[in-house]
């Protein structure tokens, strides 16, 4: 019925628990563990557990190097087999009954591609950083229509946004937004929820409690907020390319080609950084005469314009 994929690296000291939740959930028929290049004993624990338990699928990548988490991931959706895909990230934990409420929802409507639950928070002893409110309940805050989810959601709205760990989806819905982008380090994920959001009907499962851990320690890849500076932009111009060969309607492309703007903004602050929009605007164009047709896109460089008087002679 639900095949679990975790990409592993170098995750010994966690793995055990996180493995131990999935396979005491009933309704998983399928775990695909893909180590990704780990120098610990990793894959020595993953190999002892598929010993002990037939469901457990063990991959590594060809070259057995590190790959990072989009194509480990990838390696586990191409390998998967059952009706229905959750995702566990090698340092969290299911809670009890993880999928009950999920497969009521998604065998009683066919319509409904997947389905979002809240997650807490584990806090290891090696985690000294700033406990943020955030953490201790990730959650879409309220009930939201799918067909308005993106919308309503980070980082586009202000509802709140969803973890893989509380996700419950259709394997058919990668048919339709394709996998895991292999380009980006971090970030990977926030895109590929948002092309569900557009292109599937995701529905809110449990909000209120979590249904999943995720563990908090000195390692976590979310605190590197350089990694994430160098990755968000790369994120939504890739998001918007997909966008418009999707035919995704312009008023959500509007959102994505702003939200890239600002991001690009930030970035470069200065008459500098207006000055490489306008010639980043007019390479996209170049590259994509269809963006003619959007007045957001063709207008872009009016206003960086505009912006570069008013910083030089104000």
């Amino acid at each position: 019925m639900i095949s679990v994929i975790t990409p592993v690296f170098n995750a010994s000291r966690f793995l055990n628990k996180t493995i131990e939740s999935v396979l005491s959930q009933k309704e998983v028929k399928e775990y695909i563990l893909i180590d990704d290049g780990s120098d610990d004993d990793s894959w020595q624990i993953i190999l002892e557990w598929k010993k002990k338990d037939k469901r457990i699928i063990a991959l590594q990548h060809s070259d057995n190097k590190n790959q990072g988490r989009s194509a480990t991931r990838n390696l586990g959706l191409n390998n998967a087999k059952q009706k229905y895909i959750a995702f566990l990230d090698a340092d969290d934990f299911y809670l009890s009954n993880r999928f009950n409420n999920d497969l009521v929802i998604l065998e009683n409507d066919n319509f409904i591609d997947g389905v979002y639950n809240a997650i807490g928070a584990c806090y290891y002893e090696d985690y000294v950083g700033e406990r943020a409110e955030w953490l201790n309940l990730t959650t879409i805050k309220e009930f939201v229509e799918p067909e308005k989810l993106f919308e309503n959601m980070a980082p586009f709205g202000e509802k709140g946004w969803f973890s893989g760990d509380g996700l419950t989806v259709k394997r058919g819905l990668f048919k339709q937004i394709g996998l895991f982008n292999e380009d980006l380090k971090v970030a990977e994920d926030t895109e590929l929820w948002c092309k569900m959001a557009m292109k599937g009907k995701l529905v809110s499962g449990i909000i209120e409690t979590p249904v999943a851990v995720r563990g908090v320690h000195g390692n976590n890849v979310f605190d590197k907020k350089d990694l994430y500076k160098n990755n968000i932009l790369m994120m939504y111009q890739s998001l918007f390319k997909w966008g418009v060969r999707n035919n995704i309607p312009s008023n959500r492309l509007k959102l994505i080609w702003n939200k890239k703007t600002a991001c690009f903004k930030k970035t470069c602050p200065d008459r500098k950084g207006e000055l490489k929009l306008i010639f980043f605007t007019l390479k996209e164009i170049i590259s994509n005469p269809l963006l003619l047709k959007y007045s957001f896109v063709v207008i872009q460089p009016y206003y960086s314009i505009k912006r570069i008087l008013k910083l030089t002679f104000k």
